[in-house]
């Protein structure tokens, strides 16, 4: 049994070891075919990457994206009528910033964080939301914030960044910064403003020598911070005019809000300088210039490559009407005048402009506070500030009076004479009794500015026959016929001048209850108007009838290799608005009219003081009673043109609210302007006598 037994032992064992030695290759092989497997496979997978699609994944690989970066150019400058300029570029040595393609908010922050130890920018303008952004732009202050709100983590990225500003906002403490910081935060604001590939600046103006140097020595470690040149409005002749020229914005500001999407469709960025405000604004289009064009070659976050496409091109100037050595002793004259007018004057405005081709050679004013006698500079108020004028606006009264025939070059004698109308009584200035009556024509009653003779021509033209203190019945429609003659030379309308801003005037009710007013109407006593609509009207009367529009733009011109006015690219040409239709006998009757208000021979004429101003001038004065919170005060105007025979130049100007004893500061102001044109603009020499250069004008609407 026990041989049986070890027998039967040993064959298991046997059979063990067998079945064991056998169980071995089977699993190496297994592996070795799993393996071989994985290796055939690999095998196919790089030939499939590197035979069949290898050219095209290597490129993939090396794959760089190709954009263009643009820059500022140089704005056009503005130069005057003799060729100086009025405003032109100031050059700045410049560190600007042109953000990379993927450039995140960390990389941000350390180019910000280097850039700070050699740059100092002012910080003023640095606001609470830029504080925060910087804040937070450091992952470990931002980890610190986000322990501390709860449910954080599993917000959106969006929501969660709103909720770590206002755990800022809330919690000021938290987040102080130091004043490196500050100006590091600032820094970082301007980098975050630009947008990819564009270019903004982190400091425009006041570099100093050691940070150029500085900042240069360590470009290598800043990507995208580069050492250039910026550009700042410059006026050599002064900022009296800048109301004129307009403002541009600077690159903090960027475009206005009001025409963003605007200035964008139009290729502009966000942060780009633009004219803001008249001149500037109105040809931006022109003075803009066109940008430098960069085209550049990313791969991941940097810049691989930079080749200048385009080196951009200047704006365009452009070329003024406005003569800048008059129009400096003019703005000296009318604030001088303002200076000397005291009492409750609330400014003073002076147009001198060609009657030819509505050239503007000056335009100056200054606004007065009574309460303050604070004076300051505005030359826009020649366009927008509404006067009522006074005596001044006779002419266009008898113009219209002989249009519609109530009078003729032959039967134009009335009296002078008070009128009564109604139990009030309204009369010359001369005459407020009626112990100076006398009889007077056309011509005689603009030479001493006959209320009465301009009176009763609005009731001729109503229809309306005068009986001493009888009701005044007529009918209303007798203020826009009168508006009506009055319009046609410029006075009451848009003078359509090539300036934004410019206001059509006031005018007074026309109901029935107001009907006396038409009397105040007739000599310019009720309605309000502009200063450059009187200088548009005396234009009128001056060139022969032709209504022209006021210009202040002469060409636009490019620029020439020194820097000055280039070739003339366009040129502004007199536009005539409409003409008046009045026979030569019925003009020389009004042009007599106001040749004898300075060199007739009638005791009472309004304008004797003119009467040493050479060459000879014609002209109107103009004296209204009014009112300045509730003081009673005189306004004083003039419009004027010389020389008499074959006029060259126009000036009109208006004083309101002066001491109501105020009586001849406005040809004091006159005899003055003139003196500076003929000194300073054009030559007495120079005078030709023939006609008037009206023909070269364009029929306008």
């Amino acid at each position: 049994m026990k041989n049986f037994f070890s027998r039967v032992t040993q064959h298991r064992a046997s059979r063990s070891k067998t079945s064991t030695t056998a169980q071995i290759p089977f699993r190496m092989n297994f592996l070795f075919i799993i393996v071989g497997l994985l290796f055939a496979a690999l095998i196919a997978q790089l030939a499939y990457l590197q035979i069949l699609h290898g050219t095209q994944l290597k490129a993939e690989v090396s794959r760089t994206d190709s954009t263009v970066e643009t820059n500022n150019v140089q704005r056009g400058m503005i130069f005057d009528s003799t060729g100086r300029v009025l405003v032109g570029n100031k050059t700045h040595q410049a560190i600007s910033y042109t953000k990379g393609v993927n450039v995140m908010a960390p990389d941000m922050y350390r180019i910000a964080n280097r850039l700070g130890k050699y740059l100092t920018v002012p910080t003023g303008s640095l606001t609470r939301r830029n504080r925060a952004d910087y804040f937070l732009a450091s992952s470990k202050r931002a980890k610190q914030v986000q322990t501390n709100i709860p449910g954080i983590k599993n917000a959106a990225q969006s929501d969660a960044y709103d909720k770590e500003l206002q755990y800022l906002y809330a919690h000021p403490a938290d987040f102080q910064l130091t004043k490196q910081q500050k100006n590091d935060a600032m820094i970082y604001a301007r980098m975050s403003g630009a947008y990819s590939l564009s270019t903004t600046y982190i400091k425009e103006t006041g570099v100093t020598s050691k940070e150029l140097a500085e900042v240069g020595e360590h470009l290598g470690e800043m990507p995208g911070v580069k050492v250039g040149t910026s550009w700042t409005r410059d006026y050599p002749y002064g900022s009296s005019l800048k109301s004129i020229l307009g403002t541009v914005s600077s690159e903090k500001i960027g475009l206005p809000d009001n025409k963003v999407n605007q200035y964008l469709a139009q290729g502009y960025s966000r942060n780009d300088s633009v004219g803001q405000s008249y001149l500037e604004e109105q040809y931006e289009s022109v003075l803009r210039g066109s940008k430098s064009q960069t085209d550049v070659e990313v791969s991941g976050t940097k810049i691989m490559k930079e080749v200048k496409r385009y080196g951009g091109q200047k704006g365009d100037n452009l070329q003024l009407t406005i003569n800048a050595g008059f129009q400096k002793k003019l703005q000296s004259l009318v604030r001088q005048a303002e200076s000397g007018a005291g009492g409750v004057s609330t400014g003073t405005y002076a147009v001198v402009m060609n009657p030819n081709n509505g050239s503007i050679i000056g335009m100056a004013g200054v606004d007065r506070n009574p309460s303050t006698q604070k004076i300051t500079n505005n030359a826009l108020g020649a366009i927008n500030n509404s006067i009522t004028m006074g005596s001044v606006v006779k002419g266009a009264m008898v113009s219209g009076a002989l249009m519609d025939g109530v009078i003729t070059p032959t039967n134009n004698t009335l009296t002078d004479m008070p009128i009564t109308v109604g139990g009030t009584k309204k009369a010359s200035w001369f005459n407020k009794n009626g112990g100076q009556n006398m009889a007077v024509n056309a011509s005689t009653a603009l030479e001493v500015s006959s209320n009465s003779y301009m009176m009763q021509l609005a009731m001729k033209e109503a229809g309306f026959k005068y009986s001493e203190g009888a009701a005044l019945t007529m009918n209303p429609s007798i203020f826009s016929k009168m508006r009506g003659y009055f319009n046609q030379f410029g006075l009451g309308v848009k003078t359509r001048i090539d300036l934004p801003g410019e206001t059509t005037g006031i005018q007074g009710s026309t109901s029935k209850a107001h009907i006396g007013n038409a009397l105040d109407e007739a000599f310019g006593n009720y309605d309000a108007y502009t200063t450059i609509q009187v200088a548009q009207y005396m234009s009128t009367i001056a060139n022969g009838g032709y209504r022209i529009q006021p210009h202040i733009l002469s060409s636009i011109r490019g620029t020439n290799k020194n820097g000055g006015l280039g070739t003339v690219k366009d040129s502004v040409t007199p536009t005539v608005l409409n003409h008046i239709d009045m026979t030569p006998a019925q003009r020389k009757l009004v042009t007599e009219g106001l040749y004898d208000v300075v060199h007739g021979t009638n005791t009472w004429k309004t304008g004797g003081e003119l009467d040493t101003i050479k060459p000879e001038i014609s002209a109107k004065t103009g004296t209204a009673q009014t009112y300045y919170k509730g003081t009673e005060t005189v306004t004083l105007s003039l419009a004027s043109y010389a020389p008499s025979t074959h006029p060259q130049v126009v000036v009109a100007l208006a004083m309101p609210n002066l001491d109501y004893n105020a009586e001849d500061n406005n040809m004091k102001l006159a005899k003055s302007i003139y003196q500076a044109y003929w000194s300073s603009v054009q030559s007495t020499s120079t005078l030709k006598s023939g006609s008037t250069t009206t023909n070269t004008a364009t029929a306008g609407n």
